[in-house]
């Protein structure tokens, strides 16, 4: 990715937003990579990225696949590997797993944050800390799978969430229409995104923050919790659903704030 085209994307973002300014000291601010999760795409952090782009943090919101971990770690990374001076990467659920793979090969990375998110050991996989860190408060995810035919004749296998449930799994806090057009337009995710082992911990190096959603139907809050203790993270609480990049945005925004004052 060129300079040019980071550019650019701020510029559109500022259009809609309005100026970004500097930091209170004068300096440019690092630019803040959100990394969306599974079962919904960048556009989820449109109320996050508009709050931080006013606060003078440049801001990319990227496309995260959803093939898999190392697919979408060297995704990420080979994205990133354009984007000069230093970066805070933050990943929502899934996500959290990939900017952690991830973050040991991304130059300038300064800090860490985990937004309701999976904050896995080297080794370790989603569908294992799932399993190992069942909570019988939080009801299983209404999944759907279905399977496609790839070009060379293997089989693919893809996770959606059920429309009818998406909202209370996911975004139990979000106003009813919105809800619902984030059960409708979510992506699905890749079946092996949750068997694949992390290599990486970026958090055993990178200083890290973390949310946990205390309402949160999708991964369970005290899995967030042990997660983010565990990592060392500076942790943050918010009575939430699993969406807190929408129904709280200026909480995500202000741990981001933190993170950048903590490591500036």
């Amino acid at each position: 990715m060129s300079n040019h085209f980071v550019a650019s994307l701020e510029t559109a973002l500022a259009s809609l937003v309005g100026r970004a300014d500097r930091g209170d000291d004068g300096q440019s601010k690092p630019t803040v990579v959100l990394v969306h999760g599974a079962f919904a795409d960048a556009s989820g952090w449109e109320p996050v990225a508009a709050r931080l782009h006013r606060r003078g943090f440049p801001v990319i919101a990227v496309p995260n696949p959803l093939r898999g971990l190392a697919y979408d770690t060297a995704y990420l990374q080979g994205l990133l590997a354009g984007v000069e001076g230093p970066k805070i990467l933050v990943g929502h659920s899934y996500a959290g797993a990939v900017i952690s793979n991830a973050a040991l090969a991304v130059a300038d990375v300064t800090a860490l944050v985990f937004v309701a998110a999976f904050v896995p050991d080297e080794g370790e996989a989603l569908g294992g800390l799932l399993e190992a860190h069942a909570d019988a408060s939080v009801p299983s995810l209404p999944q759907q799978v279905f399977q496609f035919t790839r070009p060379d004749g293997s089989t693919g296998t893809e996770v959606w969430l059920d429309h009818a449930r998406f909202g209370t799994a996911f975004a139990a806090d979000v106003d009813a229409a919105t809800a619902a057009y984030l059960a409708i337009s979510q992506r699905p995710v890749a079946a092996e995104a949750f068997g694949e082992a992390a290599t990486a911990a970026g958090w055993k190096t990178v200083p890290s923050w973390a949310l946990v959603a205390t309402k949160d139907n999708a991964i369970a809050p005290s899995l967030e919790r042990f997660m983010a203790e565990r990592a060392g993270a500076t942790v943050t609480e918010v009575d939430s659903s699993h969406a807190v990049m929408l129904s709280h945005p200026d909480a995500v925004a202000d741990l981001v704030e933190q993170a950048h004052r903590g490591t500036r």
